[in-house]
This record gives C-alpha cells, sequence and structure tokens, in this order.
C-alpha cells in the first residue's frame, strides 16, 4: 500500500494524505476519508521514503557488544539524546560480542528501514570491512579508529599513558598490567602499549611489568589478579584496562591481605559509577563516553542528509581527565 493508493480510495490528494500523517492542516471530512481508509487498509507510512524526502523520521540502527556496560549505556544515551530532539527512532541490537552476531545484525539493518548504523566498539575484520562498504547505508563506528571509516574513538594511548606515569610519580617501582584482549584495538593494544611506554620512559625494562589477561568483569579480573599476586607477591601497583578489571584486581589485593593505597595502588579507565563509591574510591580515566554518543550521531545525520555527497571521511577523537581519587 502506498500513499497514493491511500489517497485514491480516500478521493483525495496525495498531499492531502501526506498532511494527515504529519499533522497538517486539513478539513474534517477529509481527515474522516482517510482516516478510514488507513483503519480499513493498515496502511503505515515507508518511514525510509519519508526521512529521504525530510531528512526527519528516520530510524537509526545502533549495534553494541553488550547492554550491560556503563560506557556502551552512556554513548547510547548520547545518541538517543541528539536523534530523540530530530524526529529519529533507535533501534538497538545487542551482540553479545559475538563476530556473527554482528555481522547478522549489519546485514538485517542494511536491509531494514533504518536509515543509518553507528556500529560500537567493534573489531574490524576483513568480513566487517566488507560487510560494511557493501551496504547502501552510511556507518559510524564510536570506541575505535578505523582507516577508511567514519569512527568517534577515545585518546586511549594518552590516557593509560599518563595513567601510568602517575602512578610512577607515586613512587610505585613494580606496577602490573591486567588487559583485555588486544584484537580491540582500542581497550586491548593502544591501552597496553599507552602503560608500557610510560613504564620504558620511566627506566624499567619492559619484562619487569608483569601482564595478565582478563574478560570485561570483575570475576575474570579477580581470578587473574590472585594468580599475579600468587606469581609477584611484591608487586605495589595494578593498572587495569577497564574499571570493572580494576574493582576485581582491587578485591582480590585486599583479601591478599594488603592495603589500597599503602602497600598496592589500583587505576582503571571509565570513571564508572561503582568506582566512586568504592573504598577508597578508584582513580581512574573519565572518557566523554556521552559527547561520543551526540557527536556519533550527529556525524550519522549528516551523511545521511548528504547523500552521495558526503565529503571525505570524518574521524574524531575525544580528550580525556585523569580522576585522581585516592587509590593510587
Amino acid at each position: 500500500m502506498t500513499i497514493k493508493e491511500v489517497a485514491n480510495l480516500a478521493g483525495v490528494s496525495t498531499a492531502a494524505v501526506s498532511r494527515y500523517i504529519n499533522g497538517g492542516s486539513l478539513s474534517e471530512n477529509k481527515k474522516e476519508k482517510i482516516r478510514a481508509v488507513i483503519e480499513e487498509t493498515g496502511y503505515r507510512p515507508n518511514m525510509t521514503a519519508q526521512s529521504m524526502r525530510t531528512g526527519r523520521g528516520g530510524q537509526i540502527g545502533v549495534i553494541v557488544p553488550k547492554i550491560n556496560s556503563d560506557s556502551v549505556s552512556q554513548i547510547v544515551e548520547g545518541v538517543t539524546e541528539y536523534l530523540q530532539g530530530r524526529d529519529h527512532l533507535t533501534i538497538l541490537g545487542s551482540t553479545e560480542s559475538q563476530r556473527d552476531k554482528e555481522i547478522r545484525y549489519l546485514d538485517l539493518m542494511q536491509n531494514s528501514q533504518v536509515v543509518g548504523i553507528i556500529l560500537m566498539g567493534t573489531v574490524m575484520t576483513p568480513m566487517m570491512a566488507d560487510a560494511i562498504r557493501a551496504g547502501s547505508k552510511p556507518v559510524v563506528i564510536t570506541g575505535q579508529k578505523f582507516t577508511g571509516f567514519p569512527c568517534v574513538y577515545h585518546d586511549d594511548y594518552h590516557a593509560m599513558k599518563d595513567l601510568m606515569q602517575l602512578m610512577i610519580q607515586r613512587g610505585r617501582k613494580k606496577v602490573a598490567y591486567l588487559g583485555v584482549t588486544e584484537e580491540d584495538l582500542a581497550a586491548g593494544l593502544a591501552r597496553r602499549e599507552g602503560a608500557a611506554k610510560a613504564w620504558e620512559e620511566a627506566g624499567y625494562p619492559a619484562e619487569n611489568m608483569p601482564r595478565a589477561v582478563s574478560a570485561f568483569e570483575a570475576r575474570d579480573a579477580y581470578l587473574k589478579m590472585k594468580g599475579v599476586l600468587a606469581d609477584h607477591p611484591d608487586l605495589d601497583g595494578v593498572l587495569c584496562a577497564t574499571d570493572k578489571i580494576a574493582l576485581g584486581a582491587m578485591r582480590a589485593v585486599k583479601e591478599a591481605g594488603k592495603s589500597v593505597p599503602k602497600d598496592v595502588s589500583v587505576a582503571g579507565v571509565g570513571d564508572s559509577w561503582a568506582g566512586s563509591i568504592f573504598d577508597p574510591p578508584l582513580t581512574t580515566v573519565h572518557l566523554y563516553y556521552h559527547e561520543c554518543g551526540i557527536i556519533a550521531a550527529d556525524m550519522l545525520l549528516q551523511r545521511i542528509a548528504a547523500g552521495e555527497d558526503a565529503g571525505p571521511i570524518r574521524q574524531v577523537r575525544l580528550e580525556y581527565t585523569i580522576m585522581d581519587r585516592g587509590s593510587v
């Protein structure tokens, strides 16, 4: 059913049907005729076509790795806040960090009524790159920087470098690093490299920094930290890739009979609410997740409006703030 067919059945113009759908001025007689036809036929406007004509009222797909994450929730909040003010709806898909499900969501949204897609925290495999390029709808990536794609990302390298320098300034001489998979180029590779660079610039050999890889959760970090402490009972600091990992590590440190920060300094990344109320409050890096969502949504709408004339690929790197709270 098209708007033209509705107009023919109601005996009115297509312009009248369009005004009815968008709340425009119309006589009661025409309103009643159009309403009757819509109720009888079950007609619903084509949101994709409407958005292409007006630049408003579209659906934006947002693909996230998981929903129980402080960073994800803040970015999604920024995205939805910005889009709601511009009459766009948000369609959310959670991949549970499964790469095949991420591809499936991307294909589904490319073949649905969404007019653009925000892809959060992905790992850029050749298959993912091909899937993005093959689609007809614009995609903006958050949390990672990939050549050739519109991105909004964080300065993970320098944030972690500054955090390690803070530990060194506080007199820590044996700091462990509790990271995540380096398939994640931002939270995994860039943060670990930033920490290692500060460590080496302070004159310590890289092999003198104990390291372990944790899942993105406090429970696994707690278990990994217990293992690190068993192998290195004399360490005096632990730098963590995320706040959740830091909280798990802090629990293990305390259970080992050590005081934070007197015996062992602990720091993370993310500025989570849980870290701010922990005892002692967690020293961390504040990343501007909410702003990331707003910028990504704005970037996407600009590319949608521009169509084939979108111009050069735009990439935005956000700053950070060290929150020195007392655990270092």
